[in-house]
């Protein structure tokens, strides 16, 4: 039976209608935040400038928001100019540092200083969205350049769809994140494109972020600068919280080379048919309290699918598919690795956090490469 995710629905709901104007959410969530319903079925609005965007987003109204072009916010809060530090090298590949809260100072003393760096303001924070939103794209227009989003303080039951997210001080570490996450629950991020980031394209801050689906996104590290002077971005996505629960699924994480992800603090990550591609350092960062199951998975031309040195959490590789019944209900599907090094632990008590919850169904690996490069990110939806 040929593998089709859980993106079918959003497929079949699609058909006869591509002609349409889009009016909200295809298909629904699969996995821990398969509760989530954004802005239901509230009228779509459709906003044509950033103010007005930015607007949509954080008023105290469900509301469905339609991007129809590209919001740029580059240059809308003008520039900021500090010092800085190169802690990676001074190569023209490597990305620079802002000394932000004098984290040059306290982190990196011995780095070579830079004593100006001047980067867009906009993007050092992301918009303010607040709860019962769904922001969705119209085929692959919906894009917001130069600054990400933030979903924060409480705020909660939000979908975003096929957009792209980009261009965010990729040379500047601490110029900005694409998705911020803390102090939240129930979003469902699917079909989203990141690129060109300063720092992390998702991150689940330090508060509790609750159930939180991934699902169908494609994160693109390639770019001009990364911290590792390689052109493999090295903040992915951090996954750092207080009884999250994550279901990762049919995600395309490609050229990155660290933090991708990283995870720990009492994290729940059920990391399922995703593909791993042309990774120069290590995928997954494992610390203290990450709990991470991870199967059907593809990683091709992973230097390190773990990295063994900071393994300090618990993961279950799926090399023995029985084990996951009683926790799931079903066998788990093994994992599959060409040109990568290994990817092999066997903890399983750690299982029994996944009781009670929705869990996200598995396919098996031999099929997910050709599925996730054909349908994750930005315009893939009705694929």
């Amino acid at each position: 039976m040929k593998y089709t995710g859980f993106a079918a629905s959003a497929t079949a709901l699609m058909a006869g209608v591509a002609s349409a104007a889009v009016t909200g959410v295809t298909g629904k969530p699969e996995g821990f935040a398969s509760g989530t319903t954004g802005g239901g079925d509230t009228a779509a609005v459709y906003p044509s400038t950033t103010d007005e965007l930015v607007s949509y987003l954080g008023d105290s109204s469900p509301r469905v928001i339609v991007l129809t072009k590209t919001f740029d916010f580059t240059g809308t809060e003008g520039t900021t100019t500090s010092s800085g530090c190169s802690p990676w090298g001074t190569g023209a590949a490597c990305q620079q540092a802002i000394n932000k809260d004098d984290w040059c100072t306290n982190y990196q003393p011995d780095a070579p200083t830079v004593s100006s760096i001047t980067y867009d303001a906009a993007g050092t924070l992301g918009i303010t969205v607040a709860s019962d939103k769904s922001i969705v794209g119209d085929g692959s227009k919906g894009v917001i350049k130069g600054k990400g989003l933030r979903v924060v303080n409480g705020a909660s039951n939000i979908i975003l769809q096929n957009i792209q997210i980009s261009d965010i001080n990729p040379h500047y570490v601490w110029g900005g994140d694409a998705i911020t996450l803390d102090g939240t629950d129930n979003v469902w991020i699917d079909h989203v494109t990141t690129s060109n980031i300063a720092r992390q394209h998702i991150v689940l801050g330090t508060d509790a972020c609750g159930n939180v689906t991934i699902s169908n996104s494609y994160i693109d590290g390639s770019g001009d600068y990364s911290a590792t002077c390689d052109g493999h971005q090295y903040w992915a996505l951090y996954f750092d919280g207080a009884g999250d629960k994550i279901s990762f699924k049919n995600n395309y994480i490609y050229q990155t080379s660290g933090r991708a992800p990283k995870v720990q603090t009492d994290t729940l990550l059920h990391a399922v048919n995703n593909y791993w591609n042309d990774n120069s350092g290590h995928a997954f960062e494992i610390g203290e309290g990450g709990y991470v199951l991870a199967e059907g998975n593809v990683f091709e031309n992973v230097e390190a699918p773990l990295e063994a040195s900071s393994f300090k959490g618990e993961l279950f590789t799926a090399d023995s598919g029985s084990a996951c019944s009683s926790a799931l209900g079903r066998s788990c599907e093994a994992n599959s690795l060409s040109g990568s090094g290994t990817f092999s632990e066997s903890n399983t008590d750690f299982l029994s956090k996944f009781s009670g919850a929705s869990i996200a169904t598995a396919g098996p690996a031999s099929e997910i490469k050709s599925y996730v490069t054909s349908n994750a990110g930005i315009g893939k939806l009705a694929q």
